[in-house]
């Protein structure tokens, strides 16, 4: 698998994810909402820099 196709499947994945989570859990709680978006965000950003980034 190429880097280009990883680089799609990680931001499919991140956008599959917050879509969920808002849908599921945080429909009309726009704060927790927005923390929540930002937290999933970081932990990819994260996994990304330490596992995915020198490959």
């Amino acid at each position: 698998m190429g880097r280009r196709t990883s680089g799609i499947l990680f931001v499919v994945a991140i956008v599959v994810i917050v879509v969920t989570v808002d849908t599921v859990f945080f429909r009309h709680h726009f704060t927790q909402r927005l923390i929540a978006n930002v937290a999933i965000v970081i932990a990819f950003a994260t996994f990304y820099y330490f596992f995915l980034r020198n490959r």
